[in-house]
């Protein structure tokens, strides 16, 4: 990390700190002893495999590292919910690689895990990415079956997806280096081809299970071993001696695609240019204590290319950003940019004060001040011209998140807040452009929907970890359960006097934090990865290149009745 100026900002700088020495705690998955016991056995782990899979020296973009995080305690918990996820390079096209940790609990499906899965295959169809599974897992983990098993979100959806993403011809692979057992072999037999290493096991039952259920007593290798389906069912493609001879089957097979499949193609070699701000500069403009301000353009100079700007009859070097509607709706700042040379439109939340000029009688216009993340009506209006407008040219938006939310009051609703507001959630809604959302510092209710959060379909959700998400900040919040939890009492006799209510309020206030912070949502995978800000860019110019590879864009953008 780069060494901090006088004026950056320390506690995000720590905070960052302290995220990455917790994620390098999470991967090492079920621990050190169960790493130890998956070596025993001659297999690498879930992390040793997609480091040998990716073409070398490449960058594996790893989502839901968090998921599950501090969940399941009574169980002994699901460390990223028991699975690797991610997109990295393989013979030169980015691929979405799912690989099933071994070393927690066997490589069980929990109801994350699930999620997680569902989740990174719903991101590679998103972009047409072709799909490799490493699978080594013993199926649901039986105590939550009911949570694992049934639902829409649940087990079965991640076959059904195979079988959907298979009939849209996005190729998928699926490698056998461990256990699937029950449902999940008709994981890699839905997939295109299946490959198994030898000491693998690939059935319905286990050997235990149908000796209960029929009497009969037979051997693993008989059951479901990678000779007897190799020779004998035919339900494999390939069976290979071990780990590293599969991965090596695996990446030969990569390269043997047609373009027209999403594989075959270069990797792209253009010259990054560089950003206007170094990476490092966001600790000094990034402020997030009570009452503090930025600039959010500050931080957009740090994310996007340089550009040259017309000064007159000179050139001078500026950040390659395009501002849309300057002077217009000034507490939400749109605009078109480069990053890592892409092209794609950034709407941000402003964290600024901000005048609004409106419109007068005799006396001529007004100004009027708008508060720092708040968005207003005007700002709502421009942004939804400003979305409509990316899915005409057919470019990516970014989405920067830092808004406590939509104004209220009765100047604010008389100004048609919630028409301006659906307008442009609509708009957002019906995009047929990929969606990548960074949230930076809150986001909060409907402000949240506004900027593409979860329910919106991004591509990709980042977070730095000074991010928060819930319905409202936890000031506002703790007063108003404060005040419903107190009158709750006092119908039923009890006096609250001023040590209670210092009690309830506190009790409350750290209650709503905890559920606000942002591990909290990345542990139930509201958001995909959490990242260092001062890696923005490099995060964005990877998931621009991953949406790049494969979109389709043929899809005719609209919007139905809009409210204007």
């Amino acid at each position: 990390m780069n060494k901090a100026s006088p004026n950056a900002n320390p506690a995000l700088r720590d905070l960052t700190e302290q995220y990455l020495k917790a994620e390098a705690a999470l991967k090492l998955g079920g621990g050190p002893k169960a790493i130890e016991r998956q070596h025993e056995k001659g297999r690498l782990t879930a992390r040793e495999r997609v480091e040998k899979l990716i073409d070398r020296g490449s960058f594996f973009q790893e989502y839901g590292l968090w998921c599950a995080y501090e969940m399941y305690k009574e169980h002994g918990g699901a460390p990223a919910a028991g699975v690797v996820t991610g997109v990295g390079l393989v013979q030169g096209r980015r691929c979405m690689i799912i690989a099933n940790d071994a070393t927690v609990k066997a490589g069980a499906f929990f109801p994350m895990t699930c999620k997680k899965i569902i989740r990174a295959q719903t991101m590679a169809m998103m972009a047409r990415l072709p799909l490799i599974y490493l699978v080594d897992s013993a199926g649901v983990y039986l105590p939550l079956q009911e949570d694992v098993f049934p639902d829409t979100d649940d087990f079965g959806r991640i076959f059904r997806n195979n079988a959907v993403i298979s009939a849209e011809g996005i190729p998928q692979i699926a490698a056998i280096m461990g256990y699937c057992v029950a449902g999940g072999g008709y994981l890699p037999v839905l997939c295109d081809t299946l490959l198994m290493t030898e000491g693998s096991g690939l059935y319905l039952a286990g050997p235990a299970l149908v000796k209960a259920a029929i009497g009969q007593e037979v051997t693993d290798e008989e059951l479901g071993g990678a000779t007897m389906h190799a020779s004998v069912s035919g339900t494999i493609d390939f069976k290979e001696k071990d780990d590293e001879a599969c991965i090596a089957r695996l990446r030969d097979l990569a390269g043997k695609y047609g373009k027209a499949a999403g594989w075959n193609g270069q990797v792209d070699a253009r010259a990054l240019p560089r950003a206007f701000h170094d990476g490092a500069e966001i600790y000094e403009k990034f402020k997030d204590t009570s009452g503090s301000q930025y600039d959010v353009r500050d931080l957009i100079a740090c994310i996007v290319d340089v550009g040259a700007k017309k000064e007159g009859a000179a050139e001078a070097l500026a950040p390659d950003f395009d501002e849309y509607k300057a002077d217009y709706g000034q507490s939400i700042v749109c605009g078109y940019a480069t990053i890592g040379g892409r092209p794609c439109g950034i709407v941000a939340n402003q964290k600024k004060l901000v005048q609004r000029t409106v419109a007068g009688g005799k006396t001529g216009p007004t100004k009027a001040v708008q508060m720092p993340g708040v968005i207003y009506d005007d700002s709502a209006d421009k942004a939804a011209r400003f979305i409509m407008d990316c899915n005409q040219r057919k470019i990516p938006i970014v989405f920067l998140h830092d808004t406590t939310g939509f104004m209220v009051g009765r100047d604010s609703e008389q100004g048609g807040i919630i028409r301006a507001g659906a307008k442009m959630v609509n708009a957002m809604s019906n995009c047929i452009v990929p969606k990548i959302v960074v949230l930076m510092g809150g986001s909060y209710g409907a402000g949240n929907y506004a900027m593409c959060g979860r329910a919106f379909d991004p591509f990709i959700s980042f977070a730095w970890p000074s991010a928060k998400c819930a319905v409202m900040g936890a000031n506002q919040a703790t007063g108003v359960l404060t005040t419903i939890e107190e009158a709750s009492r006092k119908r039923k006799g009890e006096t609250i006097d001023p040590e209670t209510h210092k009690a309830i309020y506190s009790a409350i206030h750290a209650g709503y934090t905890e559920q606000a912070d942002i591990r909290h949502g990345a542990a139930r995978g509201w958001l995909d990865r959490i990242i260092e800000p001062h890696r923005t860019r490099d995060e964005l110019i990877e998931a621009l290149a991953i949406a790049e590879q494969g979109w389709d864009y043929t899809k005719a953008f609209k919007t139905g009745v809009l409210q204007t």
